[in-house]
């Protein structure tokens, strides 16, 4: 099989490389100065098709591989200068010609050779023609992105570019599904994409673009094709299984655009593991909600009471049943004002069912302390909701007011048993355990935002958000032995059996006003006057159910919470920023004064202090698409109340824990460079980040194991946290029918906790290398074929995956598409004790008349080698973990699909 793949490829890139010449030289003003990103296409005379494309580089210098003996039309176009056509007549031998173009076009004249080339730059956006880069087989936008030189999705469905994640995805120009892009790559339909734009130093706001730096927002838009406006389209699919008749999968889907308002209608059905939206993105969610506060030097996050619920992922589950809808519009209800939103349902049952063997290590060495070996079977119901309704409204061009509004509602149950085996002292003690988790959390997050150009020089921005959260977890634990000694518990019984109630409410208010002054065209003050100020309510008590039925409240201080929090930070910020030759320059100081009580056990505890907090951003702009950007800032970080409530916590079954009400603020120092380089002249992507953070006073945990038990209460450490990651990636595309990229993940920590009253460091080293190499044929099968090697070192404790994958795609007879996808897992430990092998495989045959066909129908497969589970690796800064998730089956459907 490995030698077949391989003459296979073999045979396809040499097809490249057959009966090609090259067609060079440097475009050229008549002053004889070299253009930049002039834009070259070669048009095959006979067949009328675009067989070659360049834009020249920064020398002028263009290089089109073009078919022997063929006669061509060059075109060229260059903002500024007057379109041009040459014929050229290719022999056997390559051709050296340098072109020179005239002066005296318009700024739109070179519009439509720049609509047929595949790549183009404008200013700030990379625009993809989709189809110079479609085979055939591509049915929806992720499967068109893939194709994209420099352009990558990564293994949560996010679309990244430049090693940055696109934050946001508009159609024509509108909001789709604001503040999540996974819902678009998987639905929108790839024959309605006529181009991919992705928009660097993207700015929501006009009136701000010219005064913040945005280097690390990228959106993306996609327009559609003239035939996909003003008319209902998209498809309604259904499938059936085959080999197991009780699968089903129900999808349609429907979209309209139109100059005024756009409707966009998704739902999913099906017991076959497709999840449109996982929960956790669900919980990630942010409808389009930033963090306004960032520039400010503060963090104060809201943390999550959500019990683990969330953690569950699609390919981690024995069965996965879904029901999905959403809707998302938007309408121009005035030239000046338009409204948009969505809304969101999502209800799913999964059953999991997981084996994993977690090692606690020992505080003065990494040998192993205790082990604990888990065979866990788990059956979860999500019923979850997301709904947005925003406004836009903008009279003029120096006013904008925006207000969005955006409610989460959930409830979630989860019900497991498990098998524990527990090894201390070498002694083994085996015991069922089983657990319950509801809750139905709710929140309300509101956003108004006010934007004013007084003149030329005076711009105001006021922004404010409030969130209302409402959280209510409950956990059930029932074992056999008792995991923890509790004042009030009742020994004894058959049966530990203890439960929790948790109810925790926030009331948070962001608000800030920024003042910029143009002190000249290049160079602005930035005055920023803020405030956060946060209410929270923590209330929890600990039961213990008897063997009668009986319940024994445990009614003692340590046992309960009731705890007020309130925490203020009133601040003043200034930042300069201007441009000095290819730098742009952005200084910057903020002052706080924090100010935080919490009321708990019959008395009131109070904080305040002052701080400065500097910041530093500098960009320099090496060439048009060639930058290389630093940034430095200092936090502080402060927790909320979740870490200060100084009543009993239940984590988990063998997990309990307390806060303190003394703990300080930590305050974080970091680093960061970044280079970005795209060549349009041989499609070169290079990327790469480099970032390091120390932190200070860092709330750190101090831990007391009992076996495989563990009770742990937060601190202030005196030792300073560290980590330091690292990215690169190198692209290039060549030939055009090929492409190849590599890029490469490191990150290194290093924690200090106290362990059993012992300070422990621990240090913990991943790294990740990927190879892929892919063809782009119109004709002929492509292939993807890569390797992806993960190495996970948790403390001296190494864990690799070595993961090579192929994937072929063949568009043939005009009518049929077939896809097959295969990946190969090596997971083991450093002394293979652990040493385990899998692969899956999937493939699909469509077959649809013609394109204009409203009819497909489709054979398709998962998992046809039928492998029953995959393995994982975690860290904590106390243990180690291996997981073995059971997935699910091979499934073979029949489906069809009508086109509208």
């Amino acid at each position: 099989m490995k030698k077949l793949l391989l003459f296979f490829a073999l045979g396809l890139f040499a097809n490249g490389y057959a009966q090609n010449i090259r067609f060079e030289g440097v475009i050229m003003d008549s002053g004889k100065a070299p253009l930049e990103m002039a834009n070259v296409m070669a048009v095959n005379q006979t067949t009328k098709a675009m067989d070659a494309y360049a834009i020249t580089s920064d020398k002028g210098k263009f290089v089109l591989n073009l078919k022997a003996n063929t006669s061509y039309t060059i075109k060229l176009s260059y903002i500024g200068m007057q379109n041009k056509e040459i014929t050229v007549a290719t022999k056997s031998e390559n051709i050296v010609q340098n072109i020179t173009m005239e002066s005296g076009g318009i700024e739109l004249a070179g519009v439509e050779i720049v609509r047929e080339m595949p790549v183009s730059i404008k200013g700030d956006t990379i625009v993809y023609n989709a189809d110079s880069f479609k085979s055939g087989t591509e049915r929806k936008l992720e499967d068109v992105i893939k194709k994209l030189p420099g352009v990558e999705i990564n293994s949560d469905g996010e679309v990244e570019v430049e090693g940055k994640k696109v934050s946001k995805l508009m159609v024509d120009g509108k909001d789709f599904f604001k503040g999540d892009t996974k819902l678009g790559v998987k639905n929108i339909p790839a024959d309605a994409i006529d181009k991919v734009q992705f928009l660097r130093n993207y700015n929501e706001n006009s009136i701000l673009k010219g005064v913040e730096n945005n280097q690390d927002n990228v959106a993306m838009n996609i327009k559609l094709k003239s035939g996909k406006k003003n008319f209902w389209f998209g498809d309604i699919s259904a499938a059936g299984g085959i080999n197991d008749t009780n699968r089903y999968l129900v999808n349609p889907k429907l979209f309209y655009y139109s100059p005024n308002y756009s409707i966009n209608l998704i739902t999913n059905f099906n017991n076959i593991g497709e999840l449109p939206l996982t929960v956790q993105d669900y919980f990630k969610f942010t409808g389009g909600f930033k963090n306004m506060m960032s520039k400010g030097g503060s963090s104060f996050n809201i943390s999550s009471n959500d019990l683990g619920i969330s953690l569950m992922r699609n390919n981690r589950a024995k069965e996965i049943e879904t029901q999905f809808g959403a809707a998302n519009f938007t309408y121009n209800v005035t030239k000046a004002w338009t409204l948009s939103g969505f809304g969101i349902i999502l209800n799913s049952n999964s059953d999991l069912e997981t084996k994993s063997t977690v090692n606690i290590l020992n505080p003065s060495s990494n040998q192993i302390a205790s082990t604990e070996n888990r065979d866990e079977v788990t059956s979860q119901k999500s019923n979850l909701g997301l709904f947005k309704l925003g406004s836009i409204y903008k009279p003029n061009s120096k006013f904008q007011l925006d207000y969005d509004i955006l409610s989460k509602l959930s409830k979630q149950d989860e019900n497991s048993s498990l098998l524990r085996q527990s090894i201390v002292n070498s002694i083994s003690t085996n015991e069922t355990i089983f657990t319950g988790k509801k809750q139905d959390p709710t929140s309300l997050n509101q956003n108004l935002s006010a934007y004013f150009t007084q003149s030329d020089k005076n711009v105001f921005a006021v922004e404010m958000q409030h969130l209302y959260q409402d959280e209510n977890p409950f956990y059930n634990a029932n074992l056999q032995s008792q995991p923890f000694s509790l004042i009030g518990y009742l020994t004894g019984q058959n049966r530990n059996d203890l439960s929790q109630n948790r109810f925790v409410k926030t009331n948070k208010l962001d608000a800030k006003l920024d003042y910029y002054y143009m002190i000249t065209p290049k160079s602005n003050i930035n005055i920023t006057i803020g405030n956060t100020n946060s209410n929270q309510n923590f209330n929890s008590s600990i039961y213990q159910i008897l063997d009668g039925g009986g319940i024994n409240k445990l009614t003692d201080s340590q046992n309960n919470n009731s705890v007020n929090y309130k925490f203020n930070d009133a601040f003043l910020g200034l930042h300069y920023k201007f441009l000095s030759g290819k730098f742009t320059i952005t200084p910057g100081v903020s002052f706080h004064t924090y100010d935080m009580t919490n009321t708990q056990l019959g008395n009131s505890f109070n904080q305040n202090f002052f701080r400065i907090l500097p910041d530093f951003l500098t960009i320099y702009q090496i060439k048009k698409a060639e930058t290389l950007t630093y940034n430095f800032g200092f936090t502080n970080s402060f927790t909320d109340i979740n870490r200060l409530a100084e009543g009993f916590i239940f984590n988990n079954y063998n997990s309990l824990s307390k806060g303190s009400r003394t703990l300080e603020n930590a305050t974080q120092q970091t680093h960061s460079l970044r280079y970005f380089k795209y060549n349009m002249f041989n499609l070169e992507n290079i990327s790469a980040n480099l970032s390091y953070s120390k932190t200070v006073d860092a709330i750190k945990t101090q831990s007391v194991f009992n076996g495989v038990n563990q009770s742990s209460s937060p601190y202030n450490s005196d030792f300073a946290d560290e980590s330091a990651s690292a990215f690169a990636m190198y692209g290039r595309s060549f030939l055009k029918n090929y492409k190849a990229s590599f890029n490469t993940r490191l990150g290194w920590s290093k924690f200090n906790n106290i362990q059993n009253a012992t300070l422990t460091v621990r240090e913990s080293f991943t790294q990740t290398h990927t190879i892929t190499a892919a063809t782009n044929y119109k004709n002929l099968p492509n292939l993807e074929i890569g390797y992806s090697l993960t190495v996970n070192d948790y403390n001296n404790s190494k864990f690799y995956t070595d993961k090579p994958f192929v994937k072929l795609d063949y568009y043939f007879l005009k009518s049929f598409s077939f896809v097959s996808e295969y990946e190969f897992y090596h997971y083991y430990n450093g002394d293979k004790t652990v040493n385990n092998e899998y692969d899956f495989l999937s493939a699909s045959l469509i077959y649809q008349r013609t394109k204009e066909s409203k009819l497909e129908y489709k054979i398709s497969a998962t998992n046809l080698l039928n492998t029953t589970s995959l393995n994982d690796d975690s860290f904590s800064q106390f243990s180690t973990r291996t997981s073995q998730y059971t997935v699910q089956p091979r499934y073979i459907l029949f489906s069809l699909k009508y086109n509208l």
